[in-house]
């Protein structure tokens, strides 16, 4: 960092974006190859047999796909082709996996100079599978690295402010820095449960770490304790108080020293607070993991629009939950698009092209050939219950209507807790007439809905096409990295539209084998105080 970025993590990629100019000429090529085949992008699967989907696409393609094993359709969202296969369908592979970003790991040591990750031991990473693992122990490392190459004073961590295992990772991301790194950092979450257990299991380690330290008769030193605090960023203000209220609070825990440890801890203090007072501004840094929707965005503008915020590192995700331009939110400061450059052009990408933007290639490789069938199988079912649903709201009215069907086979009220998955019956999907009967029958009666219906016709009229699901489905995927790509390049291009104030890069830090989401948006001010690496701390 104190030499700049090194690259930008894509160079075998035939586009770059280096600069505002070439990453927006990137975005329009995603834009204009992507215009004809709206039709994939904006129709949901579940509509599949109701609306005719497969109709749509090249009878050709079709065809072909149809007769091809499953663990080629799996390839088909990683850009890979047989050989057999129509030029015209070839082309569009191709140029699906030309245009998305590349996702193999990066050299770190070489475009972050003086990186260096360090295996945790079994207290930090207790609980921890390999993937999360991998990625604490990558992304501490970078953030240890930029923290302590702009003398950050604080870090502060942001959550995925839902209740879910990426908000605990952070939890254990912020542990990570503190007791390891030996950074002061805040970490904020919208789960009180998670700041909880943050707190619990920081003291765990405290204890483990004076235990070692009282062991082995080394020096004793401060240790820094994560704090953590339960709070819902809905804003950019919000944010920036946050911010602001870090650097108030230096999060230190004092071991009990006594002698000459103490008069050169209290040296090293003495040191601390000349920094601190001095003329040089505070310095944060901003940090997030997979931080789902609008809050990858808000952490952006942040960085931008608050002057204490030196630098920013962000993984983003769960892009379905992104507002857009266009959608019931105008007049505030929607996820997508943030750069000028996407707004000025008037592309969009829908509710639909947003979900989509969630598919993983890495994912779709990974499933085995049972895998793949059964979550094909899973869809035409879905499809099929869907046009049951349909008929049962033109017929029984305003009861049905209040009703919504989840992607995941769920049945409920929109203002009840009604509920019903269909998950754990998949196993029987295919298992004969009574078995297919009962699947369509267990969510009506279980709504109070008694209707003679012919089921299992339904499912007998559909199932000629369900082996056409795959390849739809599998075409529709080949899109998810390219539309992942576009929001990506939008936030990258927001950036960059700063102008020579600041630099930011797109940057593939995990394996995508194990964590697929893994590029990541690093970016620093360059006027910040950037000190030789051999003071630091």
């Amino acid at each position: 960092m104190a030499t700049g970025f090194r690259g930008n993590g894509s160079s075998s990629c035939k586009y770059k974006c280096d600069t505002a100019a070439n990453t927006l000429q990137w975005i329009k090529a995603i834009a204009d190859f992507i215009k004809p085949y709206s039709f994939l992008i904006n129709a949901p699967v579940v509509n599949f047999f109701k609306d005719r989907l497969w109709e749509a696409v090249d009878e050709e393609w079709m065809e072909c796909l149809r007769k091809e094993p499953v663990g080629n359709l799996l390839l088909i969202p990683s850009g890979v082709v047989q050989e057999n296969w129509p030029d015209s369908l070839k082309k569009f592979i191709r140029t699906s996996g030309s245009l998305a970003f590349q996702r193999e790991q990066a050299d770190l040591q070489m475009v972050l100079p003086g990186w260096c990750m360090a295996s945790l031991n079994t207290v930090l990473s207790q609980g921890m599978n390999q993937k999360k693992k991998h990625e604490v122990e990558v992304l501490s490392a970078i953030i240890s690295l930029i923290a302590s190459d702009l003398k950050s004073r604080a870090i502060v961590d942001v959550g995925a402010g839902q209740v879910t295992l990426t908000s605990i990772t952070m939890c254990k991301m912020a542990q990570v820095l503190s007791f390891h790194y030996k950074h002061s950092v805040l970490a904020i979450d919208a789960c009180s449960h998670h700041g909880n257990v943050t707190s619990a299991r920081s003291a765990r380690i405290k204890k483990y770490y004076l235990a070692q330290i009282r062991k082995s008769g080394l020096e004793a030193k401060n240790l820094r304790l994560p704090k953590a605090m339960t709070f819902h960023v809905l804003s950019v203000d919000a944010l920036k108080s946050l911010a602001n209220m870090s650097l108030q609070d230096d999060h230190v825990e004092k071991t009990s020293m006594t002698g000459d440890d103490q008069e050169k801890a209290n040296r090293q203090e003495s040191k601390c607070l000349a920094l601190c007072n001095s003329d040089k501004e505070p310095s944060l840094v901003l940090a997030g993991l997979h931080a789902c929707g609008d809050l990858s965005v808000i952490m952006l503008r942040t960085f931008v629009e608050c002057k204490d915020v030196k630098a920013v590192i962000n993984i983003g995700c769960c892009y379905n939950l992104l507002t857009e331009n266009g959608s019931d939110n105008e007049g505030v400061q929607n996820g997508f698009p943030m750069s000028f450059g996407v707004k000025s052009s008037g592309l969009s990408l829908g509710k639909s092209g947003r979900d989509l933007a969630c598919q993983s290639a890495e994912r779709w490789r990974s499933l085995e050939n049972e895998g793949g069938l059964h979550n094909f199988e899973l869809h035409a079912f879905r499809a099929a219950f869907q046009m049951k649903w349909l008929q049962l709201v033109h017929l029984l009215g305003v009861k049905a209507r209040h009703c919504v069907v989840s992607r995941k086979g769920r049945v409920q009220y929109r203002h009840g807790v009604r509920k019903i998955s269909l998950r754990h019956h998949n196993q029987i999907l295919l298992g004969g007439c009574q078995s297919t009967t009962m699947l369509f029958l267990i969510p009506f009666r279980t709504m109070g809905v008694h209707h003679d219906m012919d089921y299992y016709g339904i499912w007998m009229d559909t199932e000629p096409y369900t082996e056409l699901i795959g390849p739809y489905w599998s075409l529709r995927a080949a899109l998810g990295p390219v539309l992942e790509t576009c929001i990506l390049l939008d936030r990258l291009q927001f950036l960059q539209e700063q102008g020579g104030s600041l630099e930011a890069i797109l940057l593939p830090i995990f394996d995508p084998d194990l964590s697929p989401r893994n590029v990541a948006i690093i970016a620093r001010k360059v006027g910040a105080t950037v000190p030789n690496r051999n003071e630091r701390r």
